[in-house]
């Protein structure tokens, strides 16, 4: 095995969340800065709020309500695709059919 390729290993990492919190890790980095942690992670504390650093949550809902849009007028076009399709299938399709259809 190579000498000299592998990071420095810090035992007591510390790691600095955006609420107040602390807590040392192993890592390869002294210290590290993170937005959530387990204290105010809405999953660990039971409380309904967005976790949103990047626009990422309205992002979503956007894209949501295009594909809504979207949905709709591809269903509009399939239902204007088959009434086609059966007048279609109900129009007379030659000469002696249409004479056929008077009697």
């Amino acid at each position: 095995m190579k000498s000299d390729i592998h990071p420095q290993w810090f035992d007591d990492a510390t790691v600095y969340c955006a609420c107040g919190n602390t807590f040392n890790v192993g890592a390869t980095k002294r210290e590290i800065k993170v937005d959530i942690c387990a204290k105010c992670h809405p999953f660990f504390t039971g409380e309904m709020k967005f976790v949103d650093t990047l626009g990422r949550v309205e992002k979503f809902q956007q894209k949501q309500k295009s594909a809504a849009a979207v949905a709709t007028v591809l269903a509009d076009k399939k239902k204007k695709k088959k009434e086609k399709e059966v007048a279609r299938a109900n129009a007379p399709k030659s000469l002696k059919e249409m004479l056929m259809g008077m009697k």
